[in-house]
C-alpha cells in the first residue's frame, strides 16, 4: 500500500466515531458488529449482552452513540436508556428494534433515546442514521415517524408551545421540517452553539427531553389549535 494511502487510511480510522452495542442475541450481536465496523465513519468499540453490563461499563468506554435494542432481558432498553443519559448526558442513544409499538415508542422517546431504528434498517440507512444523530437529528424510518405522531396525538400535551419566544418557535418549525442543528444555524444566520441553546431552552419549555419528542408535541399543539376543516 502506498504511504499516502496508508496514512489516509490511519487517519481515517483516527477519526473513526465510537458506536457501542447493547443486544442480548448472539448471532445479532455479532452481525451488528460487523455490519458498524464496516461503515467507514464508525467503529464498534464495545458490545454488551444487557442493560446492566452496559450501565456498568458504558460510562468509561465514552462511546458517541450507542445502538440501544429495546427488548432487553432484566433492564429493558428504555430504562437502560433513562440510566444512561443521567449517567452520560451527552451519549446518543439510537433505539433498535424488531417492532414498532406504539406504547413502546412513547416509552423510548421519555427515555431520551436520540432515535428510533427498525432493525431490518440496511445498512446504508443506518449510515445515514448515525451520521444524522451526530449532527443534531433524530432519526427515525418514516414508518416509526408515523407512529411517534400517532403515538402523541393521542394524548392531550400542556399548552407550553405560547411560552416560547419568536426566535424558539422559529427553531422548533425547522425541527417539524427535519432540519438538523447545523442547517437550522445556516438557515437563521447564527451559531450553531446559539442552536443548542434555543434547544435546550424548548425543552425545558415543552417538558419534552429529545427532538423527537418536541416535533410530535409541536403538531399535535398545531393540529388542536388549527383542526383541519
Amino acid at each position: 500500500m502506498p504511504t499516502s494511502q496508508a496514512a489516509e487510511t490511519a487517519e481515517t480510522r483516527l477519526h473513526r466515531h465510537r458506536v457501542v452495542l447493547v443486544e442480548d442475541q448472539p448471532v445479532t450481536r455479532a452481525s451488528w458488529q460487523r455490519l458498524i465496523s464496516l461503515l467507514p465513519e464508525f467503529d464498534c468499540v464495545a458490545s454488551y449482552a444487557s442493560g446492566e453490563e452496559a450501565l456498568a461499563s458504558i460510562p468509561a468506554v465514552r462511546p458517541d452513540v450507542v445502538l440501544m435494542d429495546i427488548g432487553l432481558p432484566g433492564i429493558s432498553g428504555v430504562e437502560c436508556t433513562a440510566q444512561l443519559k443521567v449517567a452520560c448526558p451527552s451519549v446518543l442513544i439510537v433505539m433498535l428494534t424488531d417492532y414498532d409499538d406504539d406504547t413502546i415508542l412513547f416509552s423510548a422517546l421519555e427515555s431520551g433515546a436520540d432515535g428510533y431504528l427498525l432493525k431490518r434498517t440496511t445498512p446504508a440507512a443506518l449510515r445515514a442514521a448515525l451520521l444524522d444523530a451526530l449532527d443534531g437529528g433524530a432519526p427515525m424510518t418514516s414508518e416509526i415517524a408515523r407512529h411517534v405522531i400517532e403515538s402523541f396525538r393521542q394524548k392531550t400535551p400542556p399548552n407550553t408551545a405560547s411560552s416560547l419566544t419568536s426566535r424558539e418557535l422559529q427553531i422548533l418549525v425547522l425541527l417539524t421540517q427535519g432540519y438538523a442543528n447545523k442547517e437550522i444555524a445556516e438557515e437563521l444566520a447564527i451559531g450553531i452553539e446559539t442552536v443548542r441553546s434555543h434547544l435546550k431552552h424548548i425543552y425545558e419549555k415543552m417538558h419534552v427531553r429529545s427532538r423527537g419528542e418536541a416535533v410530535a408535541r409541536y403538531l399535535q399543539l398545531s393540529q388542536r389549535d388549527h383542526p383541519r376543516s
